[in-house]
């Protein structure tokens, strides 16, 4: 299997490993994944990791080169439409490449792969990404993560999360990428942060990368907190000791980033933002109930387009798509979920 990258991708792929393990447990898997991703989820058991490290340019081919000479795989499922994966896989000797349809397989993936899934339009990712096992005959579905997580990583949650609230846990950041806004406002999250701690007595959490951008961002929303003094551990984890974080946590409130994925994970539900990505194609898969959803209408704003109309995957590329949620949408997903955590007995 080959996935590199990136962490929301490389989490929605466990469950494929997953369902193969129950279906085929003899088969042995071997998964070429990036180094990043690799320290979330090079322990699952039963399954063998190549690390294919990008930072060393050509020398990561080479090393993958090396580390494959002399041997044969019965199938390469190809789930990384991408140029970079694309090469990689050259190197895999197999004779069945399995890879995406035409219309889904980017950077010319159809010229690096024998075989392809079937054209199933306007799906979840996820969904994409089962559709190579339909591919190999295999229909049901396996959705369990079950990602270890370290005691190392759980005592250490333990000890900075504070023991005697409830912990919403807030990832504020997407990855900052060339015209692709998906980060909502600091002055936002500040409020729902107060909210969180006033109405509900929820200890918040702000989680997020170790990327100066994000920090920055992190201490701008504590600045804006009025009453609430969220616990800052931007930064301050490795991806093992997010995952216990997010472990320990009622909820995560986050866009559309890696983290939502990995709180899928662990089981614990998500309040996705969602404007300038299609939260049908890409939000947390098993909590589209708690989407806040204003994709539709900067969709139209910008291009004129239905979600019915526009390209699958159609990114809404405008800085300011993100504000088109407003405090109170997230403030009133965030009630409604608690409500459903905690039914009021007398109805009040």
């Amino acid at each position: 299997m080959l996935r590199l990258s990136a962490i929301g991708d490389v989490v929605h792929a466990v469950p494929v490993v997953r369902t193969i393990q129950a279906h085929w447990p003899e088969t042995a898997i071997t998964w070429v994944v990036g180094a990043l991703e690799h320290s979330l989820v090079g322990d699952l058991p039963g399954v063998e990791f190549l690390v294919f490290d990008k930072s060393l340019g050509w020398r990561a081919y080479r090393g993958l080169r090396k580390s494959l000479q002399g041997r044969e795989f019965e199938v390469l499922l190809d789930l990384q439409p991408s140029l970079r994966a694309s090469i990689a896989a050259m190197g895999i000797r197999a004779p069945i490449k399995l890879g995406f349809d035409r219309k889904r397989a980017k950077d010319w993936q159809w010229l690096f792969t024998t075989h392809r899934i079937a054209a199933t339009p306007r799906q979840h990712v996820m969904e994409g990404f089962f559709g190579f096992l339909e591919t190999l005959g295999i229909r049901d579905r396996v959705l369990r993560w079950d990602i270890p997580v370290p005691e190392e990583a759980r005592r250490h949650a333990q000890q900075v999360l504070p023991a005697d609230k409830p912990v919403l846990a807030i990832n504020p950041c997407a990855n900052l990428r060339l015209r692709n806004w998906r980060t909502w406002n600091a002055e936002g999250y500040a409020a729902v942060a107060d909210h969180a701690a006033e109405r509900h007595g929820l200890a918040v959490v702000l989680t997020g990368g170790p990327s100066e951008r994000e920090q920055e961002f992190g201490r701008q929303i504590l600045r804006l907190c009025r009453s609430s003094a969220p616990l800052d551990l931007i930064g301050r984890t490795s991806l093992k000791g997010l995952l216990a974080v997010l472990e320990r946590a009622v909820a995560l409130v986050a866009p559309d980033t890696g983290p939502a994925h990995m709180a899928t994970a662990v089981g614990t539900p998500v309040i996705g933002l969602y404007a300038s990505t299609n939260p049908m194609r890409a939000s947390p898969y098993l909590s589209r109930e708690w989407l806040v959803d204003k994709y539709p209408e900067a969709l139209y704003a910008e291009y004129g387009l239905t979600v019915q109309e526009a390209p699958w995957g159609k990114r809404v590329r405008n800085p300011e798509a993100m504000n088109r949620i407003r405090v109170r949408d997230v403030t009133g997903m965030l009630d409604a979920f608690m409500a459903r955590r905690n039914p009021d007995p007398h109805g009040g």
